[in-house]
């Protein structure tokens, strides 16, 4: 999976820019503002349809103009792919596969496997369970149309579920039968996903491990422990027991929307026992580990962005990511950096063909 060419138009700070990459390294140098990350996200546009700093589609069009096209050519299973986003204000967004719309952007998630590493990811250490969800979501939805179809279809009955609870509140009323229905289809999607969420860590967290032990030179023990109501009991059962705790909130208390993942650096919480060197090589293990999975499942090489990762980093670290993407395990990378000599001095350690540009 290669992308050879990029274009933009009214994208964020880009009024129009077209850009031709290197198969192997692509850097981004330059001081905070100029765009390097934009250029990151532009290209996250092109995987996922949507933005993965901003998720308010409107504000990525550039400031006093209508409209943003993101356009990009790749090279994947030897055959050229032309993949357009574009979003016009007061419209939907529209993204194209070679001139042809989709009709439901779920059908695109995957077409362009992707991982992206950037300092907005401490997120994941210092948010809610729902940021933590979407990662888990995200990496097994690129190569499982089917547990992607479960989770829209599960989002869709729990949004009628909590609207029949607050309607039973505000008219004091209740329907038991009608409640049932919506249990029985969350059981039923809910059960899926809890299933292949367990699966999928089974097989994850080992992965993300190793990456942790290569980074930080096998110093500290790490872990991620998958907490699920499920574990319980059933979502039948689970949301018959929870029915008046349910009827009093005005929304479902309990199943799989509730479902975390814990960081956890010698068994304790790494958000409060983690240094800021270890939470990012946290992070980057992860990230690596998504790529690793994402890779073995779909049997395509993602796109790496590394987005100003080599920033509070000490030297060994860095030398140790360095490292692990100088083998041919990895395919086309992506670099942003503040410092320009820094990152030319990183990337000589690599021995693959780059290309610097200066914004």
């Amino acid at each position: 999976m290669i992308l050879k060419m990029l274009s933009l138009v009214n994208y964020k700070n880009f009024e129009s820019q077209d850009f031709e990459f290197d198969a192997k390294i692509n850097c981004f140098v330059g001081s905070n503002g100029v765009g390097k990350t934009n250029v990151l996200d532009a290209i996250y546009h092109l995987s996922f349809g949507k933005s993965y700093f901003n998720p308010v589609a409107t504000q990525n069009i550039k400031h006093d103009e209508d409209f943003f096209v993101v356009d990009g050519i790749f090279s994947k299973n030897d055959k050229t792919e032309k993949i357009v986003v574009s979003l016009k204000r007061g419209q939907k967004k529209v993204i194209k596969r070679n001139s042809k719309a989709y009709e439901k952007f779920s059908d695109h998630i995957g077409f362009i496997p992707l991982v992206i590493i950037s300092p907005a990811d401490r997120d994941l250490i210092i948010e809610g369970s729902d940021t933590r969800r979407k990662f888990i979501d995200s990496v097994i939805s690129q190569s499982d149309k089917t547990y992607l179809l479960n989770l829209i279809n599960y989002n869709k009955v729990l949004s009628q579920r909590n609207a029949l609870l607050k309607y039973f509140a505000l008219n004091n009323t209740f329907n038991a039968q009608t409640l049932e229905v919506y249990n029985d289809q969350l059981h039923t999607y809910g059960s899926d996903i809890f299933k292949t969420r367990d699966e999928f860590l089974k097989t994850f967290i080992p992965i993300f491990k190793a990456r942790y032990k290569a980074i930080s030179n096998d110093n500290e023990v790490v872990n991620l422990n998958y907490k699920s109501d499920l574990f319980e009991d059933d979502l039948q059962s689970l949301l018959a027991k929870h029915i008046n705790k349910d009827k009093a909130l005005q929304y479902t208390s309990v199943g799989i929307h509730k479902d975390d993942l814990s960081f956890e650096i010698e068994t304790y919480p790494i958000k409060k026992f983690g240094s800021q060197g270890q939470q990012k090589s946290f992070l980057i293990a992860l990230k690596m580990a998504q790529f690793d999975f994402i890779k073995q499942q779909s049997g395509v090489t993602p796109l790496l962005l590394l987005d100003d990762i080599f920033d509070k980093l000490d030297e060994n670290r860095v030398a140790q990511i360095i490292s692990l993407v100088d083998n041919d395990d990895f395919g086309q990378l992506f670099i942003s950096d503040t410092h320009a000599d820094r990152t030319e001095r990183i990337i000589k350690q690599i021995h693959q063909s780059y290309k610097i540009f200066k914004l």
